[in-house]
């Protein structure tokens, strides 16, 4: 973004001011080249200053003329050009002062309304001042060789023709004043080094990152030229300069050079941050210098990667000796180092390096094995085209947290984010604050999560109004009083939460990898509010219509969503529920858009938008009729119980009595007192009634798979709404195919399919395919009056009188339930999957043992 894209949809009042002595219609019609050029960086009123404003000034009116040909105010606009050259030609300069001020004022105003500058315009503004110093230490060195030379021939340079005229005792002058400008311009390249490198440390916590080193190594390569001119013009100059001045200068351009060089050997591709071990890993490493100074070898330059402690990186930063032992075995670890003429660059690559194990030191205090932080050494020794003796070249990666075993990653996480995020510029390996800025952290988590997740859609106020107050721990602070606060590592990821089991990184990781799984598309519609505490939400809906939900990340638990909805009761109170949270394993079952439409009481998304209308286009189509294979299709959907829907116990420990359903419902019997009655009908099989538990799996329980169509005529029923529940019972072995297909309690062998016939007849046996299934007799269903056992039993079979059966099922009938119903222990609404709408059957008895 550039300064004149901010200015130019600011109000024109507000720079009224600064057009006195240049058109702000000009202003318009330059746009951003304006910025563009070093009008800030002309320093001076000499000869080299005054020939580059009027190059600029030249460039300016060419730049007016040919857009004053596009626009349809021409006349205009040729009239103030004509202007401006009658009134600057003669003094460019004092353009040069006249367009500063203007962008000093621009820049005051954008600073005032959004207190910073776009970093585009930073990065603009500092290449312009390189490039304007190169240019001055580029024309110091043509002084110097104009003096050197003949006066005849420097006469042949316009721009140099006064210079020339100046006496030789003033060439050790201007060699001083060209080698300190060298220096200062080695000064930016290393700075600007140092910015590439902080940068892509950044990039690790998902700031943008501009990886393209040809600006620099172009940089590198215009200085060391100028260097070796400046030196052979100190080494042509040695009589001027005297015995004492050219030792000292050709130290100095010996540092220059040497500094280039070192600080141009750079890791292009870093090391992953979190290194498990026996993990192969991708590295690389780039010489910018190397296609310029390096000398031809009959041997290829070899560059050795090694594991170094923290201990052993200050070592080799704070006296820059060389690594006597490594830290940690690393396979594969040296690579040559090569030239590619096409391309112009000079790099080693690294391409299946694994670290076999890890040497661990002795840690400090309460430090943990994921504190701990390694790096990895690339090093190499080179030979220059300058000089034949090697040179030792080394870098540092950056920090690494060495792991072995994935349950590791989490806290390793949270030491390369911290350091990653708060370490300073060229410090000593690896110190970083131990506590930070509240301000600073927020900007560090959600340019985080933005970078997981993929989003440009970023945290708001309200999320780090929420976050603070979790991580501090504190409920009755302002958001402006977090402001003025500093969070510790400590808060960060060694303490745990108050009520909790996990710190505050562990669970705002569970977030982000929850929404980067599962939920990218709902927080990027701003669909989530994610961030937000459960009592404030009950604030927020205790007084909206009824139905209305919002959704917010789990406070509770690691990685979880839940749908919070208010519910109004008859009486007139509302009450807010929130429903068991889904894990990212429940919403690769059923997305989070189709559980809402699957709920019926959740109406309007808070504050007031329709539910269908915020999440349709997140709804997946259902699957309707039968697949290409002639299979029923069907689909899971997913059902709450509410508070408001169960009923007190009676006094006596009886259920409730259940709403009236179009389904058979018998009594529970305890297997040991049906045995006498069935013993003629069910001989001991595997598929005798197994012991009912007490309890049933809830792991998956707010789901339901439905057959999407009724039964066929074959199977009638008594009400055209009923679709049976496909139910599987863990409990009892060999029942894949015993799904209810009809609500008979029991079934003879002529009239069970597939494999549960078989093994009640004494066995498995080959199951038949598909075709081969012999088509069964139609089975009629009788509610009332009741069933007759001519019409339901083959003759063949020999059961107990009718009356004795409807006696023992009278006695049965009178007694409780064998077991209370499953107690609740969670805040949370149950779910239940054993049918869909009123057809359901009650939580406490769960089908297949009756």
């Amino acid at each position: 973004m550039s300064l004149w894209s901010i200015v130019s949809h600011m109000p024109p009042e507000e720079f009224s001011g600064l057009f006195t002595e240049f058109p702000r219609s000009l202003r318009c019609v330059l746009a951003d080249w304006l910025e563009n050029q070093p009008w800030e960086f002309i320093n001076g009123s000499d000869a080299f200053c005054t020939s580059v404003a009027s190059g600029m000034l030249s460039a300016m009116l060419e730049k007016l003329r040919s857009a004053a040909g596009s626009d349809g105010q021409q006349c205009q606009i040729l009239q103030q050009v004509n202007g401006i050259e009658n009134m600057y030609r003669r003094d460019p300069l004092r353009l040069v002062s006249v367009l500063r001020m203007i962008l000093e004022g621009e820049k005051a105003a954008v600073l005032k309304r959004d207190h910073h500058l776009p970093l585009s315009f930073h990065r603009r503004q500092e290449e312009l001042k390189f490039n304007m110093g190169l240019q001055r230490l580029q024309h110091r060195v043509c002084q110097i060789q104009a003096l050197q030379d003949s006066p005849a021939a420097s006469l042949q340079d316009p721009q140099l023709k006064t210079e020339a005229k100046a006496p030789e005792s003033e060439l050790p002058t201007l060699i001083l004043e060209a080698v300190k400008e060298l220096e200062v311009a080695k000064q930016q390249v290393l700075k600007r080094i140092q910015i590439w490198k902080r940068q892509q440390q950044l990039a690790g916590n998902g700031a943008q990152f501009e990886e393209n080193l040809a600006p620099l190594q172009k940089r590198c390569e215009n200085l060391v030229e100028v260097h070796f001119q400046l030196h052979q013009q100190v080494m042509g100059a040695s009589a001027e300069l005297g015995a004492e001045l050219v030792p000292r200068l050709r130290e100095r351009l010996n540092e220059v050079l040497s500094s280039l060089v070192k600080s141009s050997f750079l890791v292009e591709k870093q090391p992953p941050q979190v290194l498990k071990t026996q993990t192969k890993f991708q590295a690389s490493v780039r010489f910018l210098l190397g296609p310029r100074l390096l000398k031809a070898s009959a041997k290829p330059y070899m560059v050795r990667a090694d594991m170094v402690t923290e201990k052993q990186a200050r070592e080799l930063s704070t006296y820059s000796s060389t690594l006597s032992e490594s830290t940690g075995e690393i396979m594969h670890n040296v690579v040559a180092l090569e030239t590619n003429p096409t391309s112009g660059t000079c790099c080693a690559f690294f391409k299946n390096v694994l670290l076999k194990k890890i040497k661990r030191c002795e840690r400090k205090g309460s430090e943990s094995v994921t504190e701990e932080k390694c790096a990895v050494l690339f090093s190499t020794s080179v030979a220059l085209t300058t000089s034949n003796v090697p040179i030792h070249l080394q870098v540092l990666s950056l920090p690494i947290v060495v792991i072995v075993h994935g349950n590791q990653d989490n806290n390793a996480k949270a030491t390369v984010l911290w350091d990653n995020a708060f370490s300073e510029i060229d410090r000593v390996p690896f110190v970083v604050a131990e506590r930070v800025p509240w301000d600073k952290m927020c900007d560090t988590l959600n340019l985080k999560f933005m970078a997981e997740v993929q989003t440009t859609k970023g945290l708001l106020k309200e999320h780090y109004f929420f976050l603070a107050q979790k991580i501090f721990n504190d409920y009755s602070a302002s958001l402006e009083d977090f402001q003025s606060r500093s969070v510790s590592w400590a808060q960060f990821n060694k303490e745990i939460l108050p009520g909790r089991g996990f710190t505050f990184w562990q669970w705002f990781d569970g977030v982000l990898d929850l929404t980067k799984r599962c939920l990218k598309s709902y927080w990027s519609d701003r669909l989530i509010i994610g961030f937000i505490s459960k009592q404030y939400v009950c604030k927020l809906l205790s007084t909206e219509p009824d139905g209305t939900f919002l959704l917010r990340f789990s406070d509770s638990e690691i990685g979880g969503v839940t749908i919070a909805h208010v519910i109004w009761g008859k009486d007139g109170s509302s009450q807010v529920e929130n429903i068991q949270p889904f894990s990212a394993k429940d919403l690769s079952i059923r997305s989070l858009g189709d559980r809402i439409r699957d709920l019926e009481q959740l109406r309007n998304l808070y504050p007031n938008t329709p539910k269908d209308q915020a999440f349709g286009s997140h709804y997946n189509k259902e699957q309707t009729g039968k697949d290409g294979r002639g299979y029923v299709s069907t689909a899971i959907k997913m059902t709450v119980e509410s508070e408001r829907d169960q009923h007190p116990q009676s006094t006596a420990g009886a259920l409730p009595e259940a709403p009236p359903a179009p389904m058979f419902n018998l009594p529970m019997l305890q297997p040991e007192s049906l045995q006498p009655v069935l013993s003629p009908m069910c001989p001991p099989t595997p598929f005798c009634p197994q012991p009912v538990p007490t309890a049933y799996p809830t792991g998956e329980s707010s789901i339901n798979m439905m057959v999407t169509n009724n039964l066929g005529s074959s199977f009638p029923s008594t009400s055209p709404m009923l679709s049976p529940s496909l139910v599987m019972d863990p409990t009892l072995p060999h029942c894949e195919d015993l799904a209810f297909r009809n609500p008979l309690p029991f079934m003879p062998n002529q009239y069970m399919t597939g494999e549960a016939s078989q093994m009640q007849s004494g066995g498995p046996s080959p199951e038949p395919r598909d075709e081969e299934m012999p088509e069964l007799a139609p089975l009629t269903l009788m509610v009332d009056p009741p069933l007759q056992s001519s019409q339901r039993w083959p003759p063949s079979m020999d059961l107990p009188s009718s009356s004795d059966l409807d006696q023992f099922l009278r006695e049965m009938s009178v007694e409780g339930p064998p077991f209370p119903p499953p107690p609740q222990h969670s805040g949370y609404p149950n779910t239940s999957c054993w049918g869909l709408g009123e057809s359901r059957w009650d939580d406490s008895v769960r089908p297949g043992h009756a």
